[in-house]
């Protein structure tokens, strides 16, 4: 095996294991909570923001062995598929981002920004606390610490989305992001915040599942739609949901 193959596998395979053993009991936490609201009949809304963290929504929304329920949240200009322009370092724009995707009082928001300082991110975490959301925040707490609380990009608050939050799970993105080092490059290469999000997120959802199941409910997961008898198991869901959940759209 290349040298940089194995120094990545094993240095992201380590951190998918702290994830496992220190997250524990806030991933917990989350899933009994999140799995109350699913019960309750709401929606588990999630936004992404900023650049890449709009993936972590991605991941758990319309997904294979997802939830049905997630209401995944993609306001225009907030990360990199529609940053034109961006407006995710806007401050004030929070509450027509939380008012266009139905999230009030008694709802609850899974909100991630991989390194917790994002703009928007901020914005939204404070907005939310106003409305008596329940707040789930997921990001690096030791990466948000590293940044300067001068840095240009921070929100005028100066606070992180984890200082908000009512559970507060740690990915633990190292500083800054990418890990490897190559002999002749000044800067750090193949990144991790995506895989190590995506994993905190699925570990996440799949505690959830099984706690709507052992409080006495059905799990309305989705199937690929690219397996035999995708349509005739995912178009009723669809159904259901779609004219609460704003970015599900017909693939038929």
């Amino acid at each position: 095996m290349s040298e940089l193959i194995s120094q990545y596998t094993d240095q992201v395979t380590d951190l998918l294991k702290v994830i496992a053993r220190e997250e524990e009991e806030n991933i917990l936490k989350a899933a009994d909570l999140l799995s109350d609201k699913v019960l309750e009949g709401r929606l588990i809304n999630i936004y992404g923001a900023g650049g890449h963290s709009a993936i972590a929504a991605m991941e758990i929304f319309w997904r294979a062995g997802g939830l049905a329920q997630v209401n995944a949240m993609f306001p225009a200009g907030t990360n990199i598929v529609s940053a034109a322009p961006t407006t995710a370092k806007l401050e004030g724009y929070a509450p027509y981002i939380l008012n266009f995707y139905d999230v009030y009082e008694g709802d609850v928001l899974i909100l991630v920004n991989f390194y917790g300082l994002n703009i928007s991110s901020v914005d939204v975490a404070i907005e939310a606390k106003k409305r008596n959301v329940k707040l789930i925040t997921v990001n690096s707490h030791n990466f948000a610490r590293k940044v300067p609380k001068n840095f240009i990009w921070r929100h005028s608050s100066k606070k992180e989305i984890n200082e908000f939050a009512d559970i507060a799970i740690d990915n633990h993105v190292p500083y800054p992001d990418a890990i490897l080092k190559v002999p002749g490059i000044e800067e750090e290469i193949a990144p991790t915040g995506t895989t190590l999000t995506c994993f905190t997120l699925n570990l996440l959802m799949a505690e959830t599942t099984r706690l709507i199941k052992e409080k006495g409910g059905t799990p309305e997961i989705w199937v690929s739609n690219n397996i035999p008898g995708c349509d005739e198991h995912n178009k009723p869901l669809h159904d259901k949901y779609r004219h609460r959940i704003h970015h599900l759209y017909p693939v038929w």
